[in-house]
């Protein structure tokens, strides 16, 4: 059953990164009202910004009396090196801000119809096998010991998501949705769509270690609609793998970007050299190198459509500059 809604409010914690930019403008090219609580004041394009600490209640929770819909984003970057505060940040605000909201809901004299809750496609086990879906997905150890602490993250999120949906359901009806979300691809700065094209375009463009590890990725479009079709579907409840029907081997990712940038050679980078690259840029390996082979087994038999099936279709799409009909 569709939800139909008149005045439709949009509540996105977390929103001023790049997937909340991306949801903000798209949502309000649909005349929606949309909301960002963010720990900074700033401009969020289509949006207003209400600003929040992710811990405790406060003045913000009137925004989410009579809502339609809470996309939580909230979160510390994972785009970082993985020592002890970067470690607490990233758990502690996904897990807290979680939790508030929550708390928050419980409250509330008309809560929001339906609640998605990010998670991450990275709580897979790293394999090369079979697809990783819904049902069928493997969990557990990971490529090294260190990996480990991106499936505890995981697991600590949805675990405070059904402990904190339980209380909002308290104040009334919420339904849940948890957000297993892969790699999205997309214009908005500061996207992996803007480092990979700009790597390829430098010669840079190789295979990422081995280059057999899957890749699992969304095309920003596919990305919005799927949002959108999850608030507007009653039925859509539980876990959803947010990615496209078809990941590919990291090398021929990079082949496939190599050629979108007219590039017909690319350095590769080997392990040793990923480390070092990851060192210097702040970042962990463990984002290029596990294998993510993941696919949106409920979305497809639930009858979603993708509109962009494969990492070409997609790249020559972002190839093309945004057009007022692209937006909409």
């Amino acid at each position: 059953m569709l939800l139909l809604v008149n005045a439709r409010k949009l509540i996105l914690p977390g929103g001023s990164g790049f997937l909340g930019r991306t949801l903000a403008k798209w949502f309000a090219s649909r005349d929606w009202e949309v909301v960002v609580l963010s720990r900074r004041e700033g401009e969020v394009e289509g949006a207003r910004t209400v600003v929040w600490d992710g811990v405790t209640p406060g003045s913000w929770k009137e925004e989410l009396e009579g809502a339609t819909a809470v996309v939580n984003l909230a979160g510390r970057s994972v785009n970082c090196r993985y020592h002890r505060r970067n470690r607490q940040a990233m758990m502690a605000s996904r897990v807290d801000s979680t939790r508030v909201l929550g708390e928050v809901m419980a409250s509330l004299a008309e809560p929001p119809s339906v609640w998605l809750n990010s998670s991450t496609a990275t709580i897979y086990r790293h394999r090369y096998d079979a697809a990783n879906t819904e049902k069928a997905g493997l969990y557990g150890a990971e490529v090294e010991a260190r990996d480990k602490f991106s499936l505890e993250v995981a697991h600590a999120w949805e675990g405070a998501f059904e402990e904190a949906l339980e209380r909002a359901q308290a104040g009334g009806r919420v339904r849940g949705v948890t957000m297993r979300t892969a790699m999205v691809f997309g214009r908005e700065p500061g996207g992996v769509y803007e480092t990979l094209h700009q790597l390829a375009a430098v010669g840079l463009g190789g295979k990422m270690g081995h280059g057999r590890q899957y890749v699992s990725w969304l095309h920003e479009e596919d990305f919005c609609q799927a949002i959108d079709w999850l608030i507007r579907h009653e039925s859509a409840e539980g876990v959803y793998n947010l990615t496209a029907p078809e990941p590919l081997p990291n090398a021929e990712m990079m082949a496939l970007l190599r050629k979108a940038t007219g590039r017909g050679f690319g350095l590769p980078a080997s392990r040793w050299m990923l480390r070092m690259g990851a060192f210097l840029l702040r970042t962990e390996t463990e984002l290029v190198v596990k294998s993510r082979r993941v696919v949106p087994e409920r979305l497809l038999a639930e009858g979603f459509r993708f509109r962009f099936k494969t990492m070409e279709e997609a790249l020559a799409d972002l190839a093309q500059p945004e057009t007022p009909a692209q937006s909409r």
